[in-house]
């Protein structure tokens, strides 16, 4: 019973602060994903533990890992947040406020979307989702110019200002001509192809967006705003690009895997303050779907 009455008093903030670092296994990356400093953060779970009289984590010099405490309350933490989040949306909607307008890159195939689109509407039913796609010259979607309430995009670009969740990596590969030299290789390096044209994107574009599908470094070409003026880019002037490794390429074009990158990372953003209840559930619905596939 007292047991009972020590979960009845515990804060929400508090187990979201433990299912962060339950989910990441590294105080590190949990602060990081918390926007905190790693100090409070493990005052707040060494506090919880007194609180429970349980032992939540194994601690390590490379990690942590779950106790058996650790795991029970992991699932109970989650279905919490879960009812708390619900909670906060039906009020929301019967206050009139249930539309929430989702960014998402134009040309996007990414299958999970599905997953993420049929949890959310299975979670809000009455809530209306407006989708604004954007082209590839902002990859926020709108975020930064408060057209949008959240965006499933893809990194790197500037966070200020907001909230991220990588929610998965995808290798990358060079689109180039079928009949290219190098379309028949295993694999390519970016220094393979430092003496090619790329395609880029217009001025003012965010660098660090701008510097990552251009091979890591800025590089001459012509200036496209879509996938598809990508492709054609390539296809009319020989040029190089960067794509996903697993795309199909059109008739006429061919994708190489690319070394020496890092993967490109789907990410989910959101306003680091004020979201409103519909966001955080949007949030929360996002990751398990993607931690599904």
């Amino acid at each position: 019973m007292d047991r009972v009455n020590r979960m009845d008093r515990l804060e929400l903030r508090t187990l979201r602060y433990f299912v962060a670092v339950a989910e990441e296994l590294h105080f590190g990356r949990a602060a990081v994903r918390l926007h905190m400093s790693q100090p409070p953060l493990s005052r707040a779970i060494r506090a919880l533990e007194t609180e429970l009289g349980a032992a939540l984590f194994h601690r390590t010099p490379a990690g942590v890992t779950l106790t058996a405490a650790g795991a029970v309350l992991l699932d109970e933490a989650r279905a919490l947040l879960d009812r708390a989040e619900r909670v906060r949306a039906r009020v929301a909607t019967a206050a009139g406020a249930a539309t929430l307008t989702v960014g998402i890159l134009g040309d996007s195939t990414d299958p999970d979307v599905v997953r993420l689109a049929d949890a959310y509407r299975g979670r809000h039913p009455h809530v209306e989702v407006s989708i604004r796609e954007t082209d590839l010259t902002d990859p926020t979607c709108g975020l930064h110019a408060g057209l949008v309430d959240v965006a499933l995009t893809r990194g790197p670009f500037d966070p200020a200002g907001l909230a991220t969740h990588t929610l998965r990596t995808d290798p990358v590969g060079a689109l180039l001509r079928a009949d290219d030299p190098l379309a028949g290789r295993p694999s390519l390096t970016p220094a393979e192809l430092a003496d090619r044209r790329w395609f880029r994107f217009p001025a003012g574009t965010d660098p660090l967006w701008q510097a990552y599908w251009n091979g890591g470094e800025p590089r001459p070409g012509p200036v496209v705003r879509t996938v598809r003026e990508c492709q054609q880019a390539v296809l009319w002037n020989g040029t190089v690009g960067m794509t996903l490794a697993g795309h199909v390429p059109d008739e006429g074009l061919a994708v190489v895997p690319l070394t020496g990158l890092p993967p490109s990372p789907v990410v989910l953003a959101w306003p680091r303050t004020g979201p409103n209840p519909l966001v955080r559930s949007f949030v929360r619905t996002a990751i398990a779907a993607y931690d599904a596939s």
